[in-house]
């Protein structure tokens, strides 16, 4: 089932930190096909700060919360992550219970359901929380976690009526909108770049953006989504190796750059003592994950596009916007 349509009727409100990006935000809508005009409109709201927030959610049936920091690189401080998910997301909630808002769909992550266990063969699903003092568990992932944790203690303890859904889904590809785009993308673009010369030994969930954002309209309208968690992945797992022979396999001579041998641990080691992205992706090395969104196709009849589409859309819409070295 496919809900996203930029002719649905709904009047939406967005946030922004500076409403001068309003004009920047409708450009990228116009890039991809919507151009909603005065049923889309713009309140200034910052995740650190109360202001905004009660004009932001003011008349609205449901409010979807998807904004949460990640970075290119460790932070200093795990708190430059932990504090603005925890208490962005409590904001939220807050402002959407004194408004009468009826549910509050959460962007939540895999990163709050996968991390800080020991390695296992089964399939990860909505039923298990990553563990914020496991080993190697990163700040990305436990700030995710923390944050979801504290919306559904929310709910139970100070939400009145207000229901809550969240949505976790793993790495985000498909079609980019502009050169403003997600961390996620950075796999595809350095792998079509050229700038990493070969694979590291790390496998990821894939699922594409439009897909997700199908799964937050079922997950708001669909009355058996009130109080769970709902997992977003398209199929099995990936190696980083198994995206680059997809590039390489449809992407034609714009993949040309695309390496396909596997590095070895050791040498991506050394590059993190230099390299702050590459460092975020050490405590992965090597452990082979997978997870399962059955849960999503048989409670909300969610239908996500193949992992193999969701990464070619990736690298054609990086060709297409000018965004790849020449």
């Amino acid at each position: 089932m496919r809900l996203l349509d930029a002719d649905a009727g709904y009047r939406v409100r967005t946030t922004v930190r500076s409403l001068e990006r309003e004009g920047y935000v409708r450009a990228m809508l116009k890039e991809g096909g919507a151009e909603p005009g005065e049923r889309l409109s713009f309140v200034a709201a910052d995740l650190e700060k109360d202001a905004g927030w009660a004009e932001a959610v003011a008349g609205c049936e449901f409010v979807l919360h998807v904004a949460s920091p990640l970075p290119a690189s460790v932070p200093k401080n795990e708190d430059e992550l932990i504090v603005p998910a925890r208490e962005g997301t409590l904001r939220v909630l807050r402002a959407a219970r004194d408004a009468g808002v009826k549910r509050v769909v959460l962007t939540s992550s895999f990163a709050a359901i996968g991390y800080g266990h020991p390695e296992q063969t089964a399939p990860f699903d909505e039923t298990i929380w990553s563990d914020p003092n496991g080993d190697d568990i990163s700040a990305y992932s436990k700030s995710k976690t923390l944050a979801e944790r504290a919306a559904w203690d929310f709910i139970a303890k100070e939400g009145g009526a207000l229901e809550l859904a969240t949505v976790n889904p793993v790495g985000v590809f498909g079609p980019v909108l502009g050169a403003d785009y997600s961390t996620s993308i950075l796999l595809v673009q350095r792998l079509m770049d050229g700038a990493i010369p070969g694979c590291p030994r790390m496998w990821f969930g894939i699922v594409d953006v439009r897909d997700v954002a199908d799964l937050h309209l079922l997950a708001m309208s669909a009355p058996a989504a009130k109080g769970q968690r709902f997992l977003a992945v398209s199929g099995d797992f990936m190696s980083i190796q198994d995206i680059a022979k997809v590039l390489k396999a449809r992407m034609g001579a714009a993949a040309r750059r695309v390496p396909t041998r596997v590095l070895p641990n050791w040498m991506l080691r050394l590059a993190a003592l230099r390299d702050p992205a590459v460092k975020l992706i050490i405590p992965e090395l090597g452990k082979i994950k997978n997870g399962t969104s059955e849960k999503a196709q048989r409670v909300l009849g969610w239908s996500p596009r193949s992992r193999e589409d969701a990464i070619v859309a990736t690298a054609e819409s990086l060709v297409r916007l000018g965004l790849l070295k020449k």
